[in-house]
């Protein structure tokens, strides 16, 4: 209600004074106009008792409308004492009403020479308004704490889904009322708690804070918006952008123009001394970025991602990213899309939250046009993806048709071995799809005991070699052709079907199929220290599935083949480990007492299998017997087989049986 009661103080303040001899004086008039609004139904009554000082005045309107203003109401009520000013004026203060709201307090008083008038709420909320017939086109307005939200329908003329919240305002403005052209609206104002929001909830704000320069044209069809000032703290939701903004002040210009339901920005500013200096122009349309001429220049990028960047990063799932060092940028949007860009870091340092990826000592520059052609070179001083560091390297960038390329393969150290990337090519998103990176990859001598440190693993000896001839990242996925292929005890792993999803969001997702060829099984039990088992070992994982680097879903079968001149001897403590693991017993051609003799025993096959669906394992061995399932097959005397019975096991008590297997929790025990 409060916002409504502007038009009305506008109207009493034009409204002529009328002689108050008679004692009771009622006016019915139909309509009235002036340059502000329209009043419908309008009665005035007077009644003043003879030889009384005043007279007791009482106003009502059916219907009020100020289409410049956008405010509507109806059932506006007025009450107050009239009396003369002794100075020719007339003076009168009394509660305003709309319909059963609670009422506010109108003073009014109307000299030889113009209007004053002032409007009163709770919390010393005050709104004057002072007119001097010297200058009937003009209406002074004085506010001081007056609630935000009393501009509802006036802020609504500019943008029609916005709503108000809390806030207070003060300051001093000048409403421009000429006959025959627009309503202009020009002053400064002070905000304190500013909130807002947008009907589809992409805008809002709330604690802000700003001092401000504004004129504001009412034009039809091109109103017109210049603001210039500072702003003082608070936060803002502008689409897909959250901003924090600090405490201190922050200068900021706008120039704005409405066309044919679009807003030109011709020119804005905004300056966080220090650690960003942004400025450049834009059109906005249908809620949308329609163009984009945009300039940033930042000397301590350190604040950025939390003052600034924390919407866009969290969309990204990079919520926490923390930077260093400095940067220039400039970029160009045409019809929603990126036309151009030109980046230029200077020792800048990029970590992602719980060091998903890092990279040290960026510098030199990236350009993309999309005509022309530009080139370019970016350098980095190191870095890593999850634990796995690299080395230094530098991206020569040739850009043209709005794409950017790799003018040369590029050769990064890692791992005391090394990634090649050829044939990169990426591609912004727009009119032709989402982002696009695709290129090809290698990697060359890999240490296998580096690696293996690096994902926590028990380290053991080998290198990873192999190429990715195509890999391809659009809609949030990241596909590989080819394979890779290592070579670790005495044996091959190869990769292949490899894909992931979100690599660099929340969750991310991994996809493979995995071949395992002639491992040599000594080898590998004695690194992760399940007892000790000689021979070789094939199988597949296929269909692996990892979520944030958990398992969630697999098709494994492990199995060994005989090869001559490889032994096949299983001992007690890997006897007991796989027992403890796959909940089995083990049945021999001894007594218990007299297994306890042998310090290992000969196998003929060992073979399992656990498919991985919702959090079990669906497990299975060489063959069925008596109701469970041959995990080995012993051979020779004493002759020992082991028998799984549970089937179905749940997949974090199996990790957990493997963990208390490998740190050597579970003994040989042999009745």
């Amino acid at each position: 209600m409060p916002a409504r009661i502007l038009t009305l103080l506008v109207l009493l303040a034009l409204w002529p004074a009328n002689a108050a001899g008679a004692r009771t004086l009622v006016a019915r008039v139909a309509s009235v106009s002036t340059p502000v609004a329209i009043l419908q139904d309008v009665e005035l009554r007077l009644a003043w008792p003879d030889g009384a000082a005043e007279g007791d005045l009482r106003i009502r309107a059916a219907r009020a409308h100020a289409p410049d203003l956008g405010y509507r109401f109806e059932d506006l009520s007025w009450r107050c004492p009239l009396r003369r000013d002794g100075d020719g004026g007339w003076v009168c203060e009394g509660e305003l009403r709309q319909g059963r709201g609670a009422p506010l307090r109108l003073a009014l008083a109307l000299p030889r020479d113009g209007v004053q008038a002032a409007l009163s709420g709770p919390d010393g909320a005050r709104l004057g308004l002072r007119y001097a017939a010297a200058a009937p086109d003009l209406l002074a307005i004085d506010l001081a704490r007056v609630p935000v939200v009393w501009a509802q329908a006036l802020a609504a003329q500019a943008w029609s889904e916005v709503r108000l919240g809390e806030g207070r305002v003060d300051g001093r403005m000048r409403v421009h009322l000429p006959d025959a052209d627009p309503v202009r609206v020009e002053g400064g104002l002070v905000l304190a708690g500013g909130a807002f929001d947008s009907a589809d909830g992409r805008f809002a704000g709330a604690g802000l804070g700003a001092a401000l320069e504004l004129d504001w044209l009412a034009s039809p069809g091109a109103p017109r918006l210049a603001l210039g000032g500072e702003l003082r703290g608070g936060e803002l939701l502008l689409g897909d952008g959250y901003f924090v903004l600090p405490a201190h002040p922050l200068p900021l210009e706008l120039r704005a123009q409405g066309e044919d339901g679009a807003w030109v920005l011709s020119a804005f500013s905004i300056r966080d001394p220090g650690v960003l200096d942004a400025r450049g122009n834009a059109v906005l349309e249908d809620g949308g970025l329609r163009g984009l001429s945009l300039s940033l220049r930042s000397e301590d990028v350190a604040p950025l991602p939390e003052r600034y960047l924390s919407g866009w990063l969290g969309l990204a799932g990079l919520g926490g990213l923390s930077l260093s060092g400095a940067f220039e940028l400039e970029l160009e949007v045409e019809d929603g899309a990126l036309a151009a860009f030109d980046l230029r870091p200077r020792a800048l340092d990029v970590v992602a939250p719980d060091d998903r990826f890092r990279f040290e000592g960026l510098d030199g520059r990236v350009r993309l046009v999309a005509e022309g052609v530009a080139d370019s070179e970016l350098r980095g001083r190191g870095g890593a993806i999850g634990a796995i560091g690299f080395g230094a390297a530098r991206f020569p960038w040739r850009s043209s048709g709005g794409e950017l390329h790799l003018r040369e393969e590029v050769t990064i150290p890692m791992l005391d071995g090394r990634l090649d990337v050829s044939g990169l090519r990426l591609r912004p998103r727009g009119e032709a799809g989402p982002l696009l990176v695709e290129g090809a990859i290698a990697v060359d001598g890999l240490d296998m005991a580096r690696l293996a440190t690096a994902l926590g693993l028990p380290a053991f000896p080998g290198t990873l070699s192999g190429a990715i001839p195509g890999l391809r990242y659009i809609g949030d996925r990241l596909d590989f052709d080819g394979g890779l292929s290592v070579h670790a005890f005495d044996g091959e792993v190869r990769v292949s079907s490899l894909a992931m999803e979100r690599p660099f969001g929340v969750a991310p997702t991994l996809l493979a199929d995995i071949a395992l060829d002639g491992l040599d099984l000594q080898a590998l039990t004695g690194v992760f220290d399940v007892g000790s088992i000689s021979g070789r070992l094939h199988g597949r994982i296929d269909g692996l599935r990892l979520v944030d680097w958990e398992p969630v879903a697999f098709d494994a079968e492990l199995h060994t083949e005989r090869r001559r001149g490889v032994r096949q001897r299983i001992s007690q403590r890997a006897v007991q480990d796989i027992s403890s693991v796959g909940d089995a017993s083990f049945t021999a051609s001894l007594q218990g007492r007299l297994l306890a003799l042998f310090d290992d025993f000969g196998y003929r096959r060992i073979g399992i299998s656990c498919r991985l669906a919702n959090g079990v394992c669906t497990m299975a061995g060489l063959q069925p017997r008596g109701g469970g399932f041959v995990i080995v097959e012993g051979a020779g005397l004493p002759r020992l087989d082991i028998v799984g019975y549970n089937r179905r096991v749940d997949w974090e008590t199996l990790v957990e049986r493997v963990l208390a297997a490998g740190s050597g929790d579970v003994s040989p025990v042999f009745d």
